[in-house]
């Protein structure tokens, strides 16, 4: 029988500008890791496509230079990093399949520095300013959570994030926390009604998948304005990384503007808790939903 005393794990979310290179973005990485793992952090979440800018604003061939071989530098980077602190990462990569074919991925790091997954991003967006349907391959090992040292974690990506689906089937495996790196944020032509409407819809929507699910929710954004090449436009990422609690509820949240580490502690016992009031689960009607396979139901 499963005891209902609390089970801390403490968290670090590293909210971060792109301060030019993979070369500075990754010193600034071990920095923030090392900050996380002072503070006794057991599982830090980094954002998406940390190492360098957002650089989907654009179509350019070019882009696809900064892609890597996963294991490559920059997961042996983050293994060496999580091996001397002791912590599990998850980190975001552009990942270089073979050539022509090229995925964002996501990647997790034991705290023995052992590679133990990685996590190919499913819902690929094209639309103004994220035209990632260019770069990235949709994902093809589907929805499946990674057994760490600090539990069972369904990661997915960014624009996973809109869809029910993939944070359902995360939970269905087993896992005890969502992860979501992410790169989001509004164009500064909007109003400023228009830009807080989107920003919080996308927290109202992941919040959802916690109290849906019964599970924690963690959701690590970048922060600053990017340019788009050769173009006075750009996108203001607004940050607002946070935790939330299995019922939704707001355990800790950064800065909308500013690069911040977010270290909170996530009672992993309080699931099982909700749950039991709140059988979601268990009440699902399993026979009735076949017409979720179709685009739509015309």
């Amino acid at each position: 029988m499963s005891s209902n005393r609390p089970r801390l794990l403490r968290v670090a979310l590293v909210q971060e500008i792109n301060h030019g290179d993979a070369a500075t973005n990754l010193a600034v990485i071990e920095q923030r890791v090392a900050e996380a793992a002072a503070a006794g952090a057991q599982l830090v979440l980094l954002q998406e496509l940390h190492n360098g800018p957002y650089f989907c604003q654009h179509e350019s061939v070019d882009e696809f230079d900064r892609a890597e071989a996963i294991p490559g530098p920059s997961s042996e980077r983050l293994s060496e990093l999580a091996k001397q602190h002791g912590v599990v990462i998850v980190g975001s990569l552009f990942e270089r399949r073979a050539p022509g074919l090229y995925h964002n991925t996501a990647v997790v790091l034991e705290r023995d520095g052992r590679l133990l997954a990685r996590y190919r991003k499913m819902h690929i967006p094209d639309d103004p300013g994220f035209y990632e349907k260019f770069y990235f391959t949709p994902g093809d090992i589907g929805f499946q959570p990674v057994d760490t040292s600090v539990g069972r974690l369904g990661v997915l990506v960014c624009w996973d994030q809109w869809y029910p689906e993939g944070a359902r089937l995360m939970a269905l495996a087993g896992a005890e926390l969502l992860l979501y790196p992410t790169a989001i944020g509004w164009d500064r032509n909007d109003s400023e009604d228009e830009q807080q409407r989107q920003r919080q819809a996308w927290i109202i929507s992941q919040r959802g998948h916690a109290v849906a699910n019964g599970l924690p929710v963690l959701s690590c954004n970048r922060t600053g304005f990017e340019q788009a090449p050769g173009s006075e436009e750009g996108i203001d990422f607004w940050g607002s990384s946070f935790v939330a609690g299995p019922q939704g509820e707001m355990l800790a949240e950064a800065s909308v503007d500013k690069p911040q580490l977010l270290v909170v502690d996530v009672d992993m016992a309080r699931s099982e808790a909700v749950r039991r009031i709140w059988p979601f689960l268990r009440d699902r009607r399993i026979d009735a939903y076949d017409d979720l396979l179709k685009r739509y139901r015309d």
